[in-house]
């Protein structure tokens, strides 16, 4: 089929490369975000999906809106059989819904019809998920709601980064893409309304969303900082300094919620139940340290806590 792929950031790059490996499919052009300043010099960069394009001849289209006259028209002109879409940042509208034949076809990062939104691999972290996955479906204009093609499953592990996982589900979910545009193509894949029960719905995550609360319990807590690292990235207050936190470990110890206790190879923080031993910490315009040097420097007094 010719396509033209939609995508933005570094998780939509295993799809699109798949895609432009493929015997079956032709990438006829590229739909990304506008090349965005980036680093000290605050330089204009191109995304990484507009980057690969880049490498390989494929033309870039780089619309402010997706509903934009001049993208419409060189969208048709093009004249895609299909869109997949990976992580595009933008809601696709009725005009341009209606181009392709076969429509649009979105690779999410969830089990559907759970978590539809942003950030479905921080909610299923944040939720304690046992088992995640990937979906590709009909994109039509209610959020994350059209009829699904195919699913792949993968486990949460108790360590998982939402990075972590997010990069896992990259590498899975490229070749579910490009086996449902397969299955598209010849016919041998049809998409399946989803179920009306088990909807649930994962918003963009904010700054706010990532400050960790140690009144919560300690599986809480390290899932909270799991499903926010790396990005935004957790963090609390330590008097009116904020830090920003890795993952943590759970312990046995008991202390009170926020309580620090510097210990010579580890650093103690209490939390509604156990404790939880403190990995790296970041203090604003700083690198990443171990907890264990950032404690020395800080000269933690007893009973400070972070809040």
């Amino acid at each position: 089929m010719r396509v033209v792929f939609a995508g933005t950031p570094a998780p939509a790059v295993p799809a699109l490369r798949a895609l432009i490996d493929s015997d079956r499919h032709e990438v006829a052009a590229v739909v990304t975000r506008p090349d965005a300043p980036a680093g000290r010099g605050r330089k204009l960069v191109r995304s990484p999906v507009g980057a690969l394009a880049d490498e390989h001849g494929i033309e870039v289209l780089t619309p402010a809106k997706v509903s934009d006259p001049e993208f419409l028209a060189r969208l048709a002109e093009i004249g895609p059989d299909c869109c997949p879409v990976v992580a595009y940042g933008a809601l696709l509208r009725e005009e341009a819904l209606s181009i392709p034949e076969h429509g649009w076809i979105n690779l999410h990062f969830s089990l559907l019809p759970a978590w539809r939104g942003a950030a479905p691999v921080q909610a299923a972290i944040r939720h304690g998920d046992e088992i995640t996955g990937a979906s590709t479906f009909r994109i039509v204009p209610e959020l994350d709601a059209g009829p699904v093609f195919g699913v792949v499953t993968e486990p949460v592990r108790e360590t998982d980064t939402a990075g972590e996982l997010l990069e896992r589900l990259s590498v899975s979910g490229a070749q579910l893409m490009a086996a449902t545009l397969d299955g598209v193509e010849d016919g041998s894949v049809r998409a399946e309304e989803q179920p009306a029960d088990g909807v649930s719905y994962a918003p963009k995550v904010t700054v706010e969303d990532a400050k960790v609360d140690f009144t919560a319990p300690a599986a809480a807590v390290d899932r909270v900082i799991r499903s926010v690292t790396p990005d935004p990235g957790a963090w609390a207050l330590l008097g009116e300094e904020r830090f920003k936190l890795g993952p943590v470990t759970i312990t046995e110890e008991r202390l009170s919620p926020g309580e620090i206790k510097p210990e010579k190879k580890r650093v103690l923080v209490g939390t509604g139940t156990t404790a939880v031993a403190l990995g790296e910490v970041q203090a604003a315009g700083k690198k990443r340290m171990r907890a264990t040097d950032w404690a020395r420097g800080t000269h933690i007094e007893q009973g400070e806590a972070l809040k």
